[in-house]
């Protein structure tokens, strides 16, 4: 399958490890002199209309994607959950 990297912006990520939708695809990472993709980045929402900025943005290597069709990308990565208890205590303290 070809894919250019403007079809692959378009496309929205799934991680099959949670069932989580992470998102569309923001950027791609390419080596150079190769020309070979090494990872995808999926920005995060926008929080607030935009006015707060982006929420946590993922960096998922090429290695951990296990399938792209038509519409979407299926990757294979745990990601750590943070606790929301621990932000607010992280918040308050500045």
């Amino acid at each position: 399958m070809q894919c250019r990297i403007r079809d692959l912006k378009c496309k929205e990520v799934i991680n099959i490890s949670d069932g989580c939708r992470l998102g569309c695809v923001g950027d791609v990472e390419v080596r150079v002199p190769e020309g070979q993709v090494v990872a995808i980045v999926v920005y995060g929402p926008y929080r607030f209309f935009g006015l707060f900025g982006r929420g946590e943005e993922y960096y998922i290597p090429w290695d951990c994607i296990q399938r792209i069709g038509d519409d979407i990308i299926l990757i294979d990565k745990p990601f750590q959950r943070r606790d929301p208890a621990l932000e607010r205590n992280r918040r308050r303290k500045f």
